[in-house]
């Protein structure tokens, strides 16, 4: 069954192109401690399919035969609890032979699914309290492999960041303490248009490969047979490419008994560290992730001593996405500094003397060519956003704003965020808190087998994230063409968008131009749209502030029939001056009237005021705003 099963997944090796990933991949199943992959491309680009492909090729691991776990019989430092009591009595644990598995976590996953819970059956029929084990055992020693990651909830992508940065899972349930290690290969794919990924899962991933469709017509012509065959017989095609899976297997095995021999020289390892030094990256994971992967590489080709040529592909897959100090700087081109004569990391029966003379020429050499050039290249590249310089706008009205994911909501049996409590339930029955039920069955006088009644059934009360939109309403009528508050304007929208992204909120853009507002990005979050847009916002014509309201309050209401419990935060950067009515009445009284609606409907209003000081010709209606919808207002 289970060669059938592995038949049914398309090979590996007959995948069309896409090198740089599938070397990534290969290197986190040499080197599990690189960290993991991230795959970004368009969809239909053949992500997922790459990962799941690479459960063919996995080798065999020992683990403990009897324990859910997967531990390592032959290492304490990674048995589980259980396991490692039974070695420290001398126990000998029996040992069994299976394949790394790559464990799909679904984006749907409840927090007790993902650590574990505990096992109402075997509390049912011994009465003990026992762990049903959750998705992170599962993958421990495997791959967890996470489709859309960028749509994964915080609560579940925080309680993953600690399993993942500690490789342990801690459970601490209804009096049940627990720990297993959580040992995995974490591979992630996205799509950059469905939302940019949390800085802090990011910074997790060792590897970043930018996946993409080739755009020769012979590739796509293969790429089309290829898959037509696979799904006319599966079992066929897949005996086509049998030998090649094999003898993958077998090169990750050798490289796997090899990489402990790899050796890095320290010129190569200057290079890295000078090239780090001058692309700006400011984590000492950049270095680290890409000494592992240029030894899985040479460990791959069968070599024991990196080359340049392997430092320079792991610097293509370990450094891209630490280049940027901030969400929305565009990237240098990174080119890996040469050193002059390079023949000594090709070789390794050079003598003594000859290695170190060679080794300060190569250094010397990465220093006056190699690095001058990246680094004019790093600077020259630089996102260049307007500064802002005012007495009465510090930098922390920019992050002053209280995160996304501070507001949390209680929600009462539903299957999102962290259990707090139990409740009965008042209608639809969905999220069963199955432990303190039994327990109130018990208390009702119930004895084992026990079969759960309407008056026993408890449900959770959760803590969970609210929702949030952020709206930006920019305005670039003619007034705002003054003295260059626009230029101003923009960069301050920037930097919001910046923020949050960092906050993980959807965002959606306004425009106030001409006759009436125009809503340019509708709720999304793929900030790259929003921060294009905003660069992209012609200047000119009069000023329909009462139209950018009434587009704010319809984009509220739209966002609250999908989900009531959206919390709406705008941000508006204008002078004020308007002069579009909306209804043909008196714009005062228009705005008077949409202040109270957004006062009403609890949108919290923040206003940049761009008036600048002396004289403003003109009415500004900022004040106006400010006291009827209690609003905040920053004066630029």
């Amino acid at each position: 069954m289970e060669t059938r099963e592995k038949r049914l997944i398309f090979p590996f090796s007959a995948i069309v192109r896409q090198e740089k990933a599938k070397l990534a991949l290969l290197c986190v199943a040499v080197n599990p401690l690189i960290g993991g992959v991230l795959l970004k491309g368009d969809k239909g680009t053949g992500k997922s399919t790459l990962v799941r492909a690479l459960a063919n090729v996995l080798p065999e691991i020992e683990v403990v035969a009897d324990c859910s776990f997967n531990c390592n019989p032959m290492n304490p430092l990674e048995m589980c609890d259980s396991c490692y009591e039974r070695h420290e009595r001398g126990e000998s644990l029996p040992i069994a032979k299976r394949r790394m598995r790559v464990v799909d976590l679904p984006l749907s996953v409840t927090i007790d699914r993902l650590v574990g819970t505990v096992d109402v059956e075997r509390f049912l029929k011994e009465g003990k309290k026992a762990l049903q084990p959750g998705i992170l055992a599962e993958a421990n020693r495997g791959v967890l492999y996470i489709d859309e990651v960028n749509l994964l909830d915080d609560y579940i992508a925080d309680s993953l960041l600690d399993a993942a940065a500690m490789g342990w899972n801690t459970i601490e349930r209804e009096g049940i303490s627990f720990r297993h290690p959580a040992r995995f290969i974490l591979v992630g794919s996205m799509n950059p248009e469905e939302g940019e990924l949390r800085p802090q899962i990011l910074d997790r991933f060792g590897l970043c490969v930018e996946v993409s469709a080739p755009m020769n017509p012979e590739d796509r012509i293969e790429i089309v047979k290829r898959v037509e065959e696979f799904h006319e017989d599966p079992i066929s095609f897949y005996k086509k490419f049998e030998s090649e899976e094999k003898k993958l297997t077998e090169k990750i095995v050798k490289a796997k008994e090899l990489l402990p021999k790899v050796e890095i020289s320290d010129d190569l390892l200057k290079v890295l560290a000078e090239t780090v030094i001058n692309l700006g990256i400011k984590t000492n994971r950049a270095e680290i992730t890409t000494i592992k992967t240029a030894k899985a590489i040479a460990a791959l080709n069968g070599r024991r001593r990196v080359s340049l040529e392997d430092l320079e592909k792991a610097m293509e897959l370990a450094l891209p996405h630490r280049l940027r100090d901030r969400p929305f700087q565009k990237p240098p081109q990174m080119k890996p500094p040469k050193p002059k004569d390079d023949k000594e990391h090709n070789h390794d029966h050079e003598h003594e003397h000859n290695h170190e003379h060679k080794k300060e020429e190569k250094s010397e050499s990465a220093r006056s060519q190699g690095i001058g050039n990246l680094e004019q290249t790093f600077r020259s590249s630089k996102a260049k956003i307007p500064k802002i310089e005012s007495k009465n706008f510090g930098s922390n009205d920019f992050t002053g704003h209280r995160s996304s994911r501070d507001i949390s909501i209680t929600v009462v049996n539903f299957p999102k965020g962290i259990p707090v409590s139990y409740l009965p339930p008042k209608d639809e029955i969905r999220d069963v808190d199955f432990y303190n039920s039994t327990i109130w069955a018990v208390l009702n006088g119930k004895k084992p087998p026990i079969k759960l009644e309407l008056k026993d059934v408890r449900v959770r009360v959760r803590k969970a994230k609210a929702p949030t939109l952020w709206v930006l309403i920019l305005d670039s009528s003619g007034s705002m063409a003054v003295k260059k508050r626009i230029s101003i304007a923009k960069g301050i929208a920037e930097k919001l968008v910046e923020n949050s992204y960092i906050k993980k909120s959807k965002m959606a853009l306004i425009v106030a131009k001409g006759k009436e507002a125009e809503v340019f990005v509708p709720p999304t979050k793929n900030y790259w749209e929003v921060f294009e847009k905003i660069e992209s916002v012609p200047t000119g014509g009069r000023t329909p502030l009462s139209s950018a309201l009434y587009n704010l309050l319809l984009l509220a209401n739209r966002e609250r029939m999908k989900d009531k419990s959206v919390k709406v935060r705008a941000f508006l950067i204008s002078d004020g001056r308007a002069n579009v009515p909306l209804f043909g009445k008196r714009i005062k009284d228009e705005i008077i009237e949409l202040a109270k609606a957004l006062r009403k409907k609890s949108i919290e209003l923040n206003i940049y005021d761009t008036n600048g000081k002396g004289i403003n010709p003109g009415v500004s209606y900022i004040p106006l705003i400010k006291q009827v919808a209690g609003a905040k207002v920053y004066k630029i």
